[in-house]
């Protein structure tokens, strides 16, 4: 039986994908519950049942990150993923396999800082969450949208088409 490249990224592939972009969106832009927490513990007031909530939610949205990005990486595994767009420069498809590479080396290190500050105290991890994981993150996420944004419109690639509605 012949081997077909793939075309696309399938559909558990897609909605992974999508589901973790909102989870991480909401836990970078909704931080303040536990950034909160983290003040109360540091200057050692009382944390309040709605403090510790707030902060909990973060922290399930986290775990829930890592859970879904181990399942999005054995997919990956299993399926493989489209190979890059022959229009794309050589030095750009290399960027783009960091960029990925990146991708999930955060998704794997961004709830395990957090967990070890939150849940073991660990100031040190602690600050390589809240400082540059999360900075490297948001640079990260820019940079992916604007390399999507150029497939779409500068080189007219299907790129965003297979993480969408599949080609």
């Amino acid at each position: 039986m012949a081997s077909h490249p793939r075309l696309s990224y399938s559909v558990p592939q897609r909605l992974l994908h999508w589901l973790m972009a909102l989870l991480i969106f909401f836990n970078l832009i909704f931080s303040d519950g536990m950034e909160h927490w983290n003040r109360l513990m540091r200057r050692g007031e009382t944390v309040a049942p709605d403090d510790v909530a707030s902060a909990n939610i973060h922290a399930y949205v986290g775990i829930a990150i890592l859970v879904l990005c181990l399942i999005r990486f054995t997919l990956r595994l299993v399926q493989g993923a489209p190979a890059a767009p022959a229009e794309e420069p050589p030095l750009l498809k290399l960027a783009a396999k960091l960029a990925h590479r990146t991708f999930y080396a955060l998704f794997l290190l961004m709830p395990v800082t957090g967990i070890a500050k939150y849940y073991f105290g660990n100031e040190t991890l602690g600050f390589l969450h809240g400082g540059p994981l999360k900075l490297l993150l948001w640079v990260l996420i820019v940079v992916h949208v604007l390399a999507a944004l150029i497939h779409q419109f500068y080189w007219k690639t299907d790129v965003l088409a297979r993480m969408t509605r599949g080609v």
